[in-house]
């Protein structure tokens, strides 16, 4: 005699199927949120230490305050920008921190080129206490720096005055304080750069300048054809970091040695909206001056990732 089961209804089928496809769902459901999990912390942070006081110096920006909390924000709309736009100090200041930029680029890109090539033909112990001078000044912190060099540049009795036999202020005259700033700045990011661009150069297979020397090429058109091509990627970094950085490291000097004098001549863009914020006091006149700036960097940031990619060479 045979026994015949009945089949189960629909709902309970479903509540028998559905337990074996609910952990295939879990699963996939985490390994698409598990990448996101581990980018949170650094998102979190982005947030709460860039995205957010952007924001809020973008509002900032249409208020006119004097920083006192017991002082009330007038909202003024676009009046701050167009009051900065007005100032001839503001214009004079973006122009300072161009010729700043411009006068970093050979300490930042073609003094650390030629020091990073020529120490290629330094070896063994030698190479590496080379290195550590050139990285020294790096680790310094600029005031001591700036204490270091007013010294230095004491008029009379400091030490450059008496090699060159002159009495000249150097660091309170019109016509050489931001010569200064620039040297000293310079002095100091000469490490980092030279560091980066030795960096670019171990990243160079030594088989492109074996095969050259096999087909006859001489050790100038090695590096004319080869080595300086395929380092354009770290060069434009190294342009990059420049431009972008400047006016933020040299604040420290500045603050130190001349607080954007004599007569303004080392005030550059970054230093004003420090000055109009805790010297003048107009805290939306200085958020004004900070989303330019950002602005304004932003756009020369995106040019010259757009030009490393179209000129620069990369060993794919």
């Amino acid at each position: 005699m045979f026994v015949v089961e009945s089949p189960l209804p629909a709902t309970e089928a479903a509540e028998t199927v559905n337990p074996s496809h609910r952990p295939a769902r879990f699963r996939r459901a985490g390994r698409f949120a598990m990448p996101y999990l581990y980018l949170a912390p650094a998102l979190a942070l982005l947030v709460v230490w860039i995205y957010r006081p952007l924001v809020q110096a973008v509002e900032l920006s249409t208020y006119s305050w004097n920083l006192l909390p017991t002082s009330p924000m007038k909202p003024v709309g676009t009046g701050n920008y167009e009051r900065l736009l007005d100032l001839p100090a503001f214009w004079d200041s973006v122009g300072r921190t161009g010729v700043l930029i411009v006068g970093m680029l050979p300490f930042t890109v073609l003094l650390p080129l030629l020091i990073a090539l020529a120490s290629r033909r330094v070896h063994g112990r030698v190479r590496t206490v080379y290195h550590a001078f050139v990285f020294a000044p790096f680790l310094v912190a600029p005031v001591a720096a700036a204490a270091v060099w007013r010294w230095l540049l004491h008029p009379g009795s400091g030490f450059v005055d008496q090699v060159l036999r002159s009495n000249r202020n150097w660091v309170y005259d019109v016509d050489t304080a931001h010569g200064v700033i620039i040297l000293i700045t310079g002095w100091q990011l000469l490490g980092f750069a030279v560091l980066v661009i030795w960096a670019g150069l171990a990243g160079i297979s030594g088989d492109y300048d074996e095969a050259a020397q096999v087909d006859g090429a001489s050790t100038r058109q090695i590096r004319r054809w080869i080595t300086l091509p395929l380092l354009s990627p770290t060069l434009l970094f190294l342009v990059l970091t420049t431009v972008l950085l400047s006016p933020t490291l040299t604040f420290p000097l500045i603050d130190s040695m001349t607080q954007g004098g004599p007569a303004q001549a080392t005030t550059n863009i970054y230093y004003l909206l420090w000055d109009y914020a805790f010297h003048s006091f107009d805290a939306g006149l200085s958020a004004a001056a900070g989303v330019l700036l950002f602005a304004g960097f932003g756009v020369i940031a995106g040019v010259l990732v757009w030009v490393s990619e179209k000129v620069a060479f990369h060993d794919d």
